[in-house]
């Protein structure tokens, strides 16, 4: 199996966007970093279902003479497991009756890329394949390019952008865990967004944060106080989709291990308590053509079909694609009214109480989607997204009438699924997303959603406790 992105098993040649050259390697320069001593280690990881980085530290050597030419091998119930790396049953792909198999792990060499925070180390993102060299159908990666190349075979390149909240704690992560992640204590005491004087008392956090990614390949744009107490968003320039997806992992993993390194904590949690405004994941997106032109927009910077037909489609299907924009029992925790995350799929201009919000003006123009929240995995509501929208382009779908005013108190507003149980029931039931994915692919996440619900409903709850234990 040879090295993704250079022999058309992997993703396609990609555009990427503007910036985010500073950082990024070519073999050459890695061999000249290995020949240094700069680099001795290269992180080879994937993307699993959670969103997290799964993978292997590798010596640059080795890396060079054998793993850009035939990858690695994990074993394939890495795409079969909860949060708790318990593997569970229902997989087609990965289960006890057939062993726990390997899958490849093929390096994509257009990720490959210096990471600065980590000493002498290189990350490159990864394929998953089966052994005949074809992409494991389910992996997160691979839906979206899968997603990404419907696009282009209609002559589209699809862009994106993701704007990710977060939340920093003066606790470690061990502190943390010791205390149950309870009554942590944020590293600003009030609210701070757009703050500069509370933000510059983070500064020794988000700096880092800042240059690290940059120096990584991944170019920021700013970082801004969010809207609670020690919330903070970091924002990147857009790229084409599987490239901004690609980053957001990266960005993620690495706000974890900066802030391990610096002796606090940051969680990317949808709704990190009932007390806390939630952490979004709003998803920037738009379509150009061959000529790099966007097809929103006319000549004349008017909206074109495509646009609207492309709205259309998105708002026509994200109910039933819900599992794959909140993937968690907690996702749903933050859609509350007057909460800056909306609560149904109405459409307005620029209106943060919609669940789409179009923004930008001539070649700039987009849709904002506002229903993710930080614990979604980019690649799948990034697919999810791009997938219905070009089924709008393709069917002329008409997004229906602008939502004008406060869309929390609008009764015509079609809400959002309240629950992932109404999620995994919206999934199952969907033959669009059989149609969109495959059936392969339906089911595999199916199975994820019904088996996250089925954990959850068996857990006795500190909600419960504090109600019941004396009273009840």
């Amino acid at each position: 199996m040879a090295a993704s992105g250079t022999d058309g098993k992997g993703a396609a040649e990609r555009p990427g966007g503007p910036g985010g050259t500073q950082g990024m390697l070519s073999l050459d320069q890695l061999r000249a970093a290995a020949e240094s001593g700069e680099i001795d280690t290269v992180v080879t990881a994937f993307t699993d279902m959670q969103g997290r980085l799964f993978g292997k530290r590798i010596q640059v050597e080795y890396f060079l003479d054998e793993v850009i030419d035939d990858g690695v091998e994990g074993c394939n119930y890495l795409l079969a497991l909860d949060m708790e790396m318990e593997p569970l049953p229902g997989y087609e792909m990965a289960n006890w009756e057939d062993g726990y198999g390997d899958f490849g792990i093929v390096p994509d060499l257009q990720t490959l890329r210096q990471i600065p925070w980590l000493d002498r180390s290189a990350l490159v993102l990864c394929d998953v394949l089966n052994h005949d060299g074809s992409p494991v159908a389910a992996s997160p990666r691979q839906v979206l390019i899968a997603q990404y190349e419907r696009a282009r075979s209609m002559g589209f390149t699809p862009y994106a952008a993701s704007e990710l909240e977060f939340y920093l704690y003066k606790e470690s992560y061990a502190e943390a865990h010791e205390k149950g992640f309870r009554d942590l204590t944020p590293t600003i005491p009030y609210i701070l967004d757009y703050h500069i004087l509370a933000t510059t008392m983070d500064e020794e956090y988000l700096g880092p944060i800042r240059r690290g990614m940059h120096a990584a390949g991944i170019p920021v744009e700013f970082s801004k106080g969010e809207a609670w107490a020690g919330q903070h968003e970091v924002n990147f320039r857009y790229a084409d989709a599987v490239t901004a997806a690609d980053r957001h992992v990266i960005y993620k993993n690495g706000v974890k291990e900066i802030a391990f390194l610096k002796e606090i904590s940051a969680t990317f949690m949808a709704k990190p308590s009932e007390k806390d405004i939630g952490s979004s994941c709003h998803i920037h997106q738009s379509l150009v053509d061959d000529d790099g032109k966007s097809v929103f927009v006319d000549a004349d910077g008017e909206e074109t079909d495509a646009f609207r037909h492309f709205l259309g489609g998105m708002r026509a299907h994200v109910r039933e694609l819900a599992l794959f924009l909140a993937p968690a029992i907690n996702s749903y925790k933050r859609y509350a009214s007057e909460s800056w995350a909306p609560t149904s799929v109405s459409w307005g201009r620029d209106n943060r109480t919609c669940g789409f919000r179009v923004v930008g003006h001539g070649q700039s123009r987009r849709v904002e989607c506002r229903i993710p929240g930080a614990d979604a995995n980019p690649y799948l509501t990034m697919a999810a997204l791009l997938a219905a929208g070009l089924d709008g382009i393709e069917k002329g779908t008409d997004p229906g009438p602008e939502l004008k005013g406060n869309a929390y108190e609008a009764g015509e507003a079609e809400p959002f699924p309240s629950s992932l149980r109404e999620a995994v029931a919206l999934w199952e039931d969907s033959e669009f997303a059989k149609s969109a994915f495959g059936d392969p692919v339906h089911q595999h996440y199916l199975n994820y959603g019904r088996l996250e619900q089925e954990l959850f409903d068996k857990v006795v709850t500190d909600y419960e406790r504090a109600r019941m234990f004396e009273r009840g």
